[in-house]
């Protein structure tokens, strides 16, 4: 069974991809040596392209540590790296029309209640401006809050998850970056071939390489013959392209758009702990209830009909305002999806706004801290005010590279009043942020240069709403049986490990 097994997935269309891959690359190695006696010429032509590559570099509007990463990787690897860097400016952006049909038909759907946005500015003022930014640039309203749950472990939310899919009665869309086989998608395919034969219209999409790359199409296609529609988010394709970075890292489920979950949890065994891989898995989510679920509704149908070239009409999914109306005001919620499509690091820009306006503290949980200058300014900036700065990232790492950099980071964060803590009992893929129990943000957005420059993510901004208190509860239980990392244990890491945190961390926005 298990020769089996391995032979399908050696001759699966996934392995023949990575293979044709590699043989170009293998075909660019051949060419570049063939060159032969001609090399002094082409030498001095890449040299001064690689010259005015680095002018031009300097005086683009990118972020900092993406443009000096290529200016290293150029000055590094001369005879490649400016020839790399065009190859993939060339190759980086998903098509234009995807970009105009994303764009255009968000704005058209998605309207802000003036009201409601004037209510937040009287309630919550040092949030309101936040609030308005994410709505105007991200174009995603924000609206009055009816349900906000939080969930601090991936199994609890497997089971609300379940319950809630099983009432429904239109529709229920699910997205989500990672889906493997196991305990965890048997029992959500079980429930959706159920409500797909009773004549409920489900839809699955995932991402093209976070599944394609993972998992055995089987269960997929078991899903299609039993009337699931399923969409691959940007294939994986055997041609060297950094549209390949684009990836759908969203997890969103929206049931008949009454209902929504959001949060870090993939549909895998790990994020329920039903499977160990780095020791005890720590996920967050939260289930949001009322008219904020449309944000959630448009986000999935924009990328769903991006992928099959459809403009259709919405307003078949709108939420069912008698579902909720008896449920009693909390605060506001504002579920948002930033897009690599544009020039606006929403998800950034949002944590740092959170991060800038606190007075008394900030609670942070991400499993990648990879930090730029700015990112790092902003957090040293408010714990030297005085803002009880606190981080929490895995004690057991998934990405070991990953975890090289954020050594790399702790030593200035700390030495700023930053308090960092490990998860003691392993891996936490939690991405949150709590500022003073009156605004947070919970979704799939990490603390690194992808989520907030490559990926498509999604989050929601509470403000005001009795859920922070529950993620402010969590926050405090989890630095409890974590550990505070010290300076002395920066100063004494090995020196090999300090330098490799060092050199990974130059090229941090291009791994």
């Amino acid at each position: 069974m298990n020769i089996r097994r391995f032979l399908r997935h050696l001759l699966s269309r996934n392995a023949v991809t990575v293979f044709l891959l590699i043989l170009q690359l293998a075909f660019l190695a051949i060419a570049v040596s063939a060159i032969g006696e001609r090399f002094y010429i082409v030498y001095l032509a890449l040299i001064l392209l690689d010259v005015v590559l680095v002018v031009y570099l300097m005086n683009k509007n990118e972020p900092s540590a993406y443009k000096l990463a290529w200016i290293v990787t150029i000055s590094i690897v001369p005879l490649f790296g400016g020839v790399v860097y065009l190859y993939v400016k060339q190759t980086q952006q998903l098509p234009k029309a995807m970009e105009a049909h994303y764009q255009k038909h968000t704005r058209e759907l998605l309207v802000q209640d003036e009201a409601t946005l004037k209510e937040l500015d009287e309630l919550c003022p040092d949030h309101s401006n936040l609030a308005k930014y994410v709505s105007r640039y991200g174009l995603y309203p924000v609206y009055r809050n009816r349900l906000a749950k939080y969930y601090p472990l991936g199994e609890i939310q497997f089971e609300a998850m379940l319950s809630e899919m099983d009432k429904a009665e239109k529709f229920i869309f699910m997205e989500y970056f990672i889906i493997s086989e196991g305990y965890m998608l048997d029992r959500i395919s079980e429930l959706l071939i159920r409500k797909s034969k009773s004549g409920i219209d489900v839809r699955i999409m995932f991402d093209g390489i976070g599944t394609g790359l993972r998992s055995s199409s089987l269960p997929i296609r078991e899903l299609e013959k039993n009337g699931i529609k399923c969409c691959v988010f940007n294939p994986f394709t055997p041609f060297l392209s950094s549209v390949q970075n684009n990836r759908d890292h969203r997890k969103i489920i929206v049931i008949d758009g009454n209902t929504a979950f959001n949060g870090g949890t993939n549909l895998a065994d790990e994020y329920i702990n039903r499977r160990e891989r780095f020791g005890h898995w720590k996920d967050t989510a939260v289930m949001i209830k009322g008219e904020a679920v449309w944000n959630y509704t448009v986000m999935f149908l924009q990328l769903w009909d991006a992928q099959h070239n459809a403009q259709v009409s919405h307003r078949e999914y709108l939420p069912d305002i008698s579902a909720f109306q008896e449920l009693p005001e909390d605060g506001f919620v504002q579920p948002f999806s930033d897009s690599p499509l544009d020039n606006e690091p929403v998800g950034k820009l949002a944590y740092m706004e959170l991060i800038n306006n606190a007075k008394e503290y900030v609670n942070i949980t991400t499993p990648y801290l990879i930090l730029d200058e700015e990112m790092t300014n902003v957090l040293c900036f408010a714990a030297k005010k005085g803002v009880d700065v606190r981080v929490i990232t895995p004690h057991i790492p998934d990405k070991w590279y990953v975890y090289m950099i954020a050594w790399n980071n702790y030593p200035r964060l700390i030495s700023s009043g930053v308090k960092v803590y490990e998860y003691t009992p392993g891996f936490i893929h939690a991405k949150g942020c709590i500022a003073d129990g009156k605004a947070a943000m919970i979704g799939t957005i990490n603390f690194d240069y992808r989520s907030f420059y490559l990926h498509f993510e999604s989050a929601a901004i509470l403000y005001q709403s009795a859920a922070i208190g529950e993620m402010k509860r969590d926050f405090d239980e989890t630095v409890r049986i974590s550990h505070q990392i010290t300076l002395n244990e920066c100063n004494d890491r090995p020196f090999l490990k300090k330098v490799s945190g060092d050199l990974l961390n130059m090229f941090a926005p291009l791994l």
